[in-house]
């Protein structure tokens, strides 16, 4: 990290020192989720900010950072508070490399909580939403399994909660095998709902204590 990051940084830690409650939303734009479901996408990250900013204390508290995956893993927006997230237009093409995509959200999660340590910034447990449409494709099997690992050692150790959504024509059975909690199926392309809940359910956890157990609403979204 260069001197001026490290400044910008504990300016921004300076000025808003309350605790953190990151999420990683890891977004599936190969080139299946063409036309209506990356619309649909589109549209739900734009009610995902609205619902989250009605409430002052989680704009300050929830940090979003969004990464897509295709061929390319893209870090498309950086850890940033609720409060300055801009949603971005989304485009879908290529393969699914989904192991490659949740290492690197892994990555990005350690290297956050560094930074919380650094500036004395306590911490809620960061969440890891993946939405995908399929399964993992053009990437060594090794990568895939390496990261449900990953998954399997950060979940036990209260590293990370890792949530996996399937759209439409998602292997579900595939997904089982990387996420430790049961991956959940989208109704249709109800992404609005989904991201009101996923709001819903970052917003209890900001309000609450730290390492507190906080009971999240049942999807009424998705089905098991």
């Amino acid at each position: 990290m260069s001197d001026t990051m490290k400044i910008e940084e504990a300016v921004e830690f300076a000025e808003n020192p309350e605790p953190r409650c990151p999420c990683v939303l890891l977004l599936d734009t190969s080139g299946s989720m063409q036309g209506s479901p990356i619309e649909a996408l589109n549209q739900g990250l734009i009610t995902f900010k609205n619902d989250l900013v009605k409430d002052p204390l989680a704009s300050r508290r929830v940090e979003v950072a969004i990464i897509t995956f295709d061929n390319v893993i893209n870090i498309v927006q950086d850890f940033i508070t609720a409060d300055k997230f801009e949603p971005p237009i989304l485009t879908a093409q290529g393969q699914t490399f989904m192991g490659t995509a949740i290492n690197a959200a892994l990555d990005m999660i350690q290297a956050r909580k560094a930074h919380y340590r650094a500036n004395g910034i306590a911490y809620y447990r960061p969440w890891i939403f993946m939405i995908t449409d399929g399964e993992p494709q053009g990437e060594p099997q090794d990568i895939i399994e390496q990261a449900a690992r990953r998954i399997n050692e950060d979940e036990a150790n209260k590293r990370v909660a890792f949530f996996a959504v399937g759209v439409e024509n998602a292997n579900m059975e595939k997904l089982k095998t990387i996420s430790v909690r049961t991956p959940v199926k989208l109704v249709g392309l109800n992404f609005t709902d989904m991201f009101i809940w996923l709001s819903r359910s970052t917003q209890a956890v900001s309000h609450s204590k730290i390492d507190d157990q906080v009971a999240l609403p049942p999807p009424g979204w998705a089905t098991v």
